[in-house]
């Protein structure tokens, strides 16, 4: 018999106020595994793993840690009970204690020589050895973020739990953060739900990704399929900028004004592509035209209308020049293909 996963959430309801919050997730986690779960804020993930950590209850479904139900509705475990470690986007560090203090709070049951021990373990862990005796206010934003993530895996929890933990830190210093955090995560095989608004964060960090959408799941999958694969249109724009073309019946077929597409289920469905998916060719009877052109380093940015109407956005490559005005003509990169995916 396998053993049952760290976390399993089944069919999970939550209403605040008359409000549904989460409406009917389900969600699992794998061992060693980090899942991120990411959406516009207001969808419910926060929601979402407030319960899963214990701090709300559910209104329905249930959770399981380890194969044992923590919250059914009727009866629930408290958060302390649960083998669950939480970092939030505040740190919420004990600003009378120093960093070693802060990272053995919660081994206090542990004898004196055990949590010192740990408590170095932990301090190497994260890089920060030498700043045991110092307190929260004078670390950095990343150095406390960090010492939060070694206070949180310091009791060997089932699971982590990650609310939006960089979103007050600069662009790099998130970048070399969450770096960091799937190093530790990785060598110590801790299973992670990682709560974001950034599809990058999402992409970089997760081994699946869920995207969510008013309370709801949209898609769950690998950040490949994710990103080149989504279900709708909603996932495909929330990820990152996206084309969607009208497909129109062509002979025995079907095709965009890129060309064809495969097309097998009835319904209201449209083609994505993304920018860096289309070509723009410079030719002066072209059929399309650019509406605006922005360069950034590494590429051009085009706003591209054609003579149908429709505007298709183009990632183009740095070593040409471009104006608005110029004509030419689109078409697929080779290997690209275009998606179809669901309105939503």
């Amino acid at each position: 018999m396998s053993e049952p996963l760290p976390l399993v959430a089944s069919e999970v309801w939550k209403k605040f106020d008359g409000v549904t919050a989460v409406s009917g997730v389900s969600l699992e986690l794998g061992e060693g595994e980090t899942v991120a779960l990411v959406g516009p804020s207001g969808c419910g993930k926060s929601s979402l793993l407030r319960m899963i950590a214990g701090l709300d209850g559910v209104d329905g479904g249930k959770i399981r840690l380890q194969g044992v139900s923590v919250d059914d509705g009727q009866s629930r475990v408290m958060p302390e009970d649960r083998s669950i470690g939480i970092v939030f986007q505040e740190h919420a560090l004990f600003g009378h204690l120093t960093v070693a203090q802060n990272v053995g709070f919660g081994l206090r049951a542990q004898s004196r020589s055990a949590r010192r021990a740990r408590v170095a373990e932990m301090l190497a862990l994260i890089e920060l050895p030498e700043f045991s005796d110092r307190y929260p206010h004078e670390l950095s934003g990343g150095e406390r973020q960090r010492v939060a993530l070694a206070r949180a895996l310091a009791p060997g929890p089932t699971v982590m739990l990650f609310d939006e933990p960089f979103a007050s830190l600069d662009q790099n210093l998130r970048v070399q953060l969450r770096e960091q955090v799937a190093q530790v995560l990785d060598s110590t095989n801790t299973p992670a739900l990682f709560v974001t608004h950034d599809p990058r964060e999402a992409l970089a960090l997760g081994d699946r990704i869920a995207v969510m959408r008013a309370g709801q799941i949209e898609q769950v999958g690998v950040p490949e399929e994710i990103y080149r694969h989504p279900l709708t249109m909603f996932v495909a724009s929330f990820m990152d900028e996206a084309n969607f073309l009208s497909i129109t019946k062509d002979g025995s077929g079907w095709s965009t004004v890129l060309g064809a597409v495969d097309q097998s289920s009835e319904g209201h469905f449209v083609a994505m592509v993304r920018p860096n998916d289309v070509a723009f060719v410079s030719d002066d009877s072209g059929d399309a035209k650019i509406q605006r052109c922005d360069y950034a380093g590494s590429h051009w940015l085009l706003r591209v209308r054609l003579r149908t109407g429709d505007e298709v956005v183009v990632l183009a490559e740095p070593d040409s020049r471009y104006t608005v005005g110029d004509r030419g003509n689109l078409g697929l990169r080779p290997g690209a293909k275009q998606v179809v995916v669901r309105q939503s």
